[in-house]
């Protein structure tokens, strides 16, 4: 059980501080990490900070957003002379806009992709910087189904979590000289803030339906996932995408 002990790591999860994000920060918590959970709204930062801190392990109560690159570099800075390091970053935050394709405007699908894939991209430069220059790294991000099959009505949503999925690969190859292991966690059905009225809509009995498990997955089964990527029994992956779905992506005709 050694290899998966994350005692003495600091890790910082980007988008941690509500839904699936702050179920990873928690469930690393409990792993040993030191963890720094941040995200845009501070109320939501003091209270995982909090959790993280009953967990017997070191925190940062910090703010930060995805779009502000200066936000995610005094997030890494602060961290760095508090805790000398940052040994693991996962990036979280995202977002999603339902509408056709069709009557889809320029604003709304920025601020998507803006969110799901720059902001990715702008989490893992910003401390897989740091990282490259320590020769160590643990980086995951979060990939969804739809990197992998189309969705309806999500146009944005799909194309910046296949965006994701080809970051995850192409930073994975370019940074492994350095030590640093970039992997993706793509998760089923879970029910988060983001997509409760779905999973309650005849379209969430449709994904239920092609799930192999035939039921949603808990959020805190995410977490042996992270806590896999972020650790030394995952020293030789890199550019993997790890679904956590029930089945769905393995499945066709399945009744």
């Amino acid at each position: 059980m050694s290899l998966f002990n994350l005692a003495g790591r600091t890790a910082v999860v980007v988008g941690g501080t509500s839904g699936i994000g702050r179920t990873l920060s928690i469930g690393l918590a409990e792993a040993g990490a030191d963890v720094v959970a941040s995200g845009r709204r501070m109320a939501l930062v003091k209270d995982v900070s909090a959790e993280i801190e009953r967990r017997g392990r070191r925190t940062l109560s910090i703010s930060s957003d995805v779009g502000d690159i200066a936000s995610l570099e005094h997030l890494r800075d602060e961290c760095v002379k508090t805790f000398g390091k940052v040994d693991i970053m996962l990036a979280v935050a995202g977002m999603t806009k339902k509408t056709p394709s069709i009557d889809m405007n320029d604003d709304d699908w920025q601020k998507v992709i803006e969110t799901n894939l720059t902001g990715t991209f702008r989490a893992c430069q910003v401390f897989g910087r740091h990282m490259i220059e320590r020769q160590y790294g643990r980086i995951v991000t979060i990939g969804s189904l739809s990197s992998f099959v189309g969705l309806y009505q999500v146009a944005a949503y799909v194309a910046s979590k296949a965006g994701v999925a080809g970051l995850t690969r192409a930073l994975a190859v370019e940074w492994a000289p350095y030590n640093v292991t970039v992997n993706s966690i793509v998760p089923g059905l879970f029910r988060t803030d983001l997509n409760a009225a779905l999973l309650d809509s005849p379209r969430g009995q449709e994904f239920l339906m092609r799930t192999p498990m035939k039921r949603f997955g808990r959020q805190e089964e995410l977490v042996g996932a992270a806590i896999f990527l972020a650790s030394e029994a995952s020293t030789f992956v890199t550019g993997h995408m790890l679904a956590v779905d029930g089945g769905f992506l393995a499945s066709g005709v399945n009744q």
